[in-house]
Formats: structure tokens, C-alpha cells, sequence
């Protein structure tokens, strides 16, 4: 029997209330924009809605500004994996800024594969408030 082709939904953008990674609840949207104020407890990004995908490989990168990690390195890009776990799923892909706030400010750029085909692409500026 054929794989059914997944349907999939850039749902939501912009900023969200501050989320809680341990909860299985999805941040709720503030505003849908890609202007994003540099600020403390700022949350920014995109929802998925992925539908007959279980199974599936969700990958993402976030390309952010160069700042120093806490070895005092250049950051790379942050990098994950998730296998989709139902056929009815909503995925949040985001991040929020830290102090130093200035070397957060400048182009953000989420993109989502599902199993090797990109999905999802957003960029997001971030500017000083």
C-alpha cells in the first residue's frame, strides 16, 4: 500500500508568549510578524501542522547573527531532529534572545525538512528596541 503524502500547514508566525519546553502545550501567538524587537523574554517563530506523517523525520536549522557561545567560540547554528510522533501533530520551532541582547539583533532564518524536503523557511529580523 502507497505511503499517504503528508499535509502540511505553515499555521502561525511571529511572536508568542514565552514557552514552556517541558509542557507539551504549544506557545500561544501574540502578533503575526517577522519584525521581532529585541527584548527580554521574547519568543519568535513558526507552528508547523503536520497531518499523515507519523514516523516521519522533522529536521530544522536556525541560522541566527554570529554571536559567541559560552567558550567564547562563534555559535554555529542550532540543529535538531524529531521524529514525528502522531498523524496529528503541531510543531513549534523557535527561540527566544539573551543577554547580550545587542549581538542578537539581524536576520534569524528557521527552516523544517520532513524526511530530506524542505517544508518550512521563514526569516525573521531582529532589531534593537
Amino acid at each position: 500500500m502507497p505511503k499517504r503524502r503528508p499535509e502540511i500547514e505553515l499555521y502561525s508566525h511571529g511572536i508568542y508568549e514565552p514557552w514552556n519546553r517541558t509542557s507539551k502545550n504549544l506557545p500561544k501567538l501574540r502578533q503575526i510578524t517577522t519584525q521581532i524587537p529585541v527584548e527580554q523574554d521574547i519568543e519568535f517563530g513558526y507552528v508547523l501542522k503536520l497531518k499523515k506523517a507519523k514516523g516521519s523525520i522533522l529536521t530544522f536549522v536556525i541560522h541566527h547573527p554570529p554571536f559567541l557561545n559560552d567558550a567564547g567560540e562563534p555559535a554555529p547554528p542550532f540543529e535538531g531532529e524529531e521524529t514525528v510522533p502522531a498523524n496529528d501533530w503541531s510543531f513549534f520551532l523557535g527561540d527566544t534572545v539573551w543577554p547580550p541582547y545587542e549581538d542578537k539583533a539581524g536576520t534569524w532564518e528557521l527552516i523544517t525538512w520532513l524526511d530530506g524536503k524542505e517544508i518550512a523557511r521563514k526569516q525573521f529580523e531582529l532589531f534593537l528596541a
